[in-house]
């Protein structure tokens, strides 16, 4: 069994940081593929970042700059640091987490997901 939990959501003005955190329990270990989603209520999910089990990053264009994706290996904790937020990063973020790969490209389906955390950023 595996579980993913984030926390870390809340409401920022624009120009704000706000740090995501996804710990992971369960038979499983950080040489899984991670990364971070985010779905605003209307529109489709998108991939914003990813790391691999040898810590190669990936982000999404629009975050790229802003966002940092990392591993905490003791604390078995997988983070997502935001800066400069925009109204456009509004959203609800899920962790994931994939035995092989994660990818950012839409429709992809990872092993596990998270409850999800909600970034509400202010104008």
């Amino acid at each position: 069994q595996v579980q993913l939990v984030e926390s870390g959501g809340g409401s920022v003005q624009a120009g704000g940081s706000l740090t995501l955190a996804c710990e992971v329990s369960g038979q499983t270990y950080m040489t899984f593929s991670m990364g971070w989603f985010r779905q605003a209520p209307g529109k489709e999910r998108e991939g914003v970042a990813s790391i691999s089990s040898d810590d190669i990053t990936t982000y999404a264009d629009s975050v790229k700059g802003r966002f940092t994706i990392f591993k905490n290996y003791a604390e078995k904790i997988l983070y997502l640091d935001m800066n400069a937020l925009t109204p456009e990063d509004t959203a609800m973020y899920y962790c994931a987490a994939d035995w092989w790969r994660i990818s950012l490209e839409r429709g992809f389906e990872p092993n596990y997901w998270g409850q999800g955390t909600q970034v509400t950023v202010s104008s």
